[in-house]
């Protein structure tokens, strides 16, 4: 679906064709001059603004001929906003969440959490939504608006990389335990044969004897991972082929949902969004039934306050929510640029990440009161069977499961919610890449055939890179690159992109451009924006800054673990590197666009810094193909014929005989 694709019908419409090329040329004609559009959406000739430092470039050039391949755009409003819930709404809801707000002191890490999301979480998500729905580019091409900062669209498909070569490797462990979820007894139950031994006399459910491991540690040990047979990051070992296997599944998939864009993506998050939230509730329900789920929830909620002035909660609260609102990485831009113009971009970003985060709250008490069942049934505290990361989703929480009635049934039920919500988020990074490619080549948008064999070339280069992470010592792998992946490389990127638009496009700019797309924009969005031009200037950068300086003091402080695995210090520095390498896209981009220009240098960086010219003639055209539509004619219409038409009529027929 093109951006108002107008089509010549012939006779009357021809002329109203030529009309609307003249409204067009006028309207272009009015935004070089930088006469801005008035606030109730029509065009009108004004005496011209003042030119500011971003407007001092020189006019564009005359249009050129070359054919502009039409981009996408979303069905419907709700596919986009269950496309930004879906890719917000991840595995980190389910297991991240819940654990930190026990570690951090039960209810209170609300505060910090909440504080964060108001004062960090939302203005950067309203700042990338706008910016890729204004520019309507991916994350590269939209920095027409400061080329400077081109490097921030590069770090961001850096990082998209690295998530989309580990987060699948999720997905193929949840399709593994869905598979394995069929057999009955469940494989990594006490009813099972092969577990008999480990379990013994054990009469109070599935937990192991001694210092032994429990039958769910010793299935996702042995014959998941296989990290057994690996003594680290040196030692990775052969392919473990059943894990590649559902590797290949879960990458077909993806290649198949996404194989028409949002098209077809698009359709496929009606089911994958909203799955997720009918089994929560289902097993909310279900534990709310059970024995010792109170005591579950308590230890979830109890508050401790005195965690309030340790700043690893504070750091954590803030990791989360760009853990969770995928903050930086492009996705959110790049979703967002097939959004129409006059989007109200403020409404859904106050809709997607309140649900967001009631997600996250509503998730604990589904984990949490179940695994105080668990807890009551194996007599120990909900401390020791709680976990973190992939210990909570594939070894406490499936044996809380097998103790349930009807474990079969629940299990199937748990992991299908887990392949929804992983492929919800992947859906969104891939996106980010395949918008930020095709902008740069637009060729690829405009034939099926090259574009298919790009996203299948792309997937299948994944695959193979994701080879390395389901060896018998691929987790070691995986946590390498889940931990500096989307660490302080991440928060560099969006501290730059708060700054870049900020101060060198200029916040004022910025809000002009959102009041544009919203018009008219109501009174409450208008206030709302200045509590965002607040934070993006002041509150969130000095935020940001905090979250940078605390996240090297903790990476200089610790070391690296996986269980009882400490990392080498060449394993934590390829990590480094890893994060280092988003990041210093900034920096090596910014050096070749003050390299492209002639002067001084400083001459070079005040021209590197304002927009190109294609940035607003673009976008001007875009609002003018939506808005201006062929004439017709309305019905109901009364047309009344004289002697004359039927004379005329006779002449004609008379000429053809």
């Amino acid at each position: 679906m093109s951006w108002g694709e107008m089509q010549d019908d012939g006779g009357g419409a021809a002329l109203g064709g030529a009309a609307a090329a003249g409204a067009n040329t006028a309207q272009n004609s009015v935004h070089l001059n930088k006469q801005s559009i008035t606030q109730n959406c029509h065009n009108t000739t004004a005496a011209p603004a003042p030119q500011s430092e971003f407007e001092s470039r020189s006019p564009s050039p005359a249009p050129t001929t070359s054919p502009i391949i039409p981009r996408e755009q979303w069905a419907g409003k709700h596919e986009f906003l269950l496309s930004c819930i879906g890719y917000c709404v991840g595995l980190g809801n389910v297991w991240r969440f819940p654990y930190l707000c026990y570690r951090n002191g039960g209810g209170v890490f609300l505060i910090p959490y909440f504080i964060m999301l108001i004062v960090t979480g939302v203005p950067l998500f309203l700042m990338e939504l706008s910016l890729g729905q204004y520019g309507a580019a991916g994350p590269i091409t939209v920095w027409k608006c400061c080329p400077l900062l081109k490097g921030i669209g590069i770090g961001m498909l850096c990082v998209s990389t690295l998530v989309c070569l580990y987060y699948n490797v999720i997905i193929a462990w949840t399709f593994y335990y869905l598979g394995s979820s069929f057999q009955s007894p469940l494989p990594w139950s006490c009813d099972a044969v092969a577990n008999a031994a480990l379990c013994g006399n054990n009469a109070t459910g599935n937990g192991s004897t001694g210092g032994a491991l429990s039958p769910t540690e010793k299935f996702w040990n042995e014959r998941v991972l296989g990290v057994v047979h690996s003594e680290g990051l040196h030692d990775p070992g052969p392919v473990r082929w059943p894990l590649a296997l559902c590797l290949l599944a879960a990458w077909f998939i993806i290649f198949l949902c996404m194989l028409k864009g949002i098209r077809s993506s698009g359709k496929v998050v009606y089911v994958t969004a909203t799955f997720p939230y009918f089994v929560l509730i289902v097993l909310i329900i279900r534990g709310a039934t059970l024995e010792g789920s109170l005591q579950g929830v308590a230890f979830y909620l109890t508050p401790d306050w005195s965690r309030l002035s340790n700043a690893q909660v504070w750091n954590d609260a803030a990791s989360q929510i760009f853990y969770s609102l995928g903050i930086g990485v492009g996705g959110l831009l790049s979703m967002a640029s097939y959004n129409k113009f006059d989007n109200n971009v403020i409404r859904d970003t106050l809709i997607i990440t309140a649900g967001n985060c009631c997600t996250s709250f509503f998730a604990g008490f589904a984990i949490f009161s179940i695994l105080g069942h668990m807890a009551w049934r194996k007599g120990v505290p909900v401390g020791e069977v709680a976990d973190t990361g992939p210990g909570l989703a594939f070894v406490a929480y499936p044996e809380a499961l097998a103790l349930l009635p009807g474990s079969v049934f629940w299990s199937i039920l748990f992991f299908l919610m887990l392949f929804m919500l992983g492929v919800d988020t992947l859906f969104g990074n891939m996106e980010g890449i395949t918008t930020a490619v095709m902008d740069e080549f637009p060729h690829l948008r405009g034939n099926m055939l090259h574009k298919s064999l790009f996203l299948g070339a792309l997937c299948f280069c994944f695959y193979l890179l994701g080879l390395l992470l389901v060896t018998n010592g691929g987790i070691y792998w995986f946590t390498l690159i889940d931990s500096f992946s989307t660490s302080f490389g991440l928060i560099i990127i969006t501290l730059f992109m708060c700054i870049g638009i900020s101060f060198f496009y200029g916040v004022d700019q910025f809000c002009q451009d959102i009041i544009d797309m919203i018009c008219p924009c109501p009174p409450w969005c208008r206030k709302v924006l200045l509590y965002f031009k607040a934070c993006w200037v002041f509150f969130t950068p000095f935020l940001l800054l905090f979250i940078l300086t605390y996240i090297f003091i903790e990476m200089y402080k610790t070391s690296l673990r996986y269980g009882s695995y400490v990392y080498p210090l060449w394993g934590k520095a390829l990590g480094v590197c890893m994060g280092a390498t988003c990041c210093l896209q900034i920096l090596i981009w910014a050096i070749v666009a003050i390299c492209k220009e002639t002067g001084t240098l400083k001459d070079r960086f005040k021209k590197t810094i304002r927009p190109l010219s294609s940035w607003r003639v673009n976008t001007l055209n875009r609002r003018a193909e939506e808005s201006v539509e062929p004439e017709r004619v309305e019905a109901p219409f009364t047309v009344t014929l004289t002697d004359m038409d039927f004379t005329a009529m006779t002449w004609e027929s008379g000429s053809q005989a």
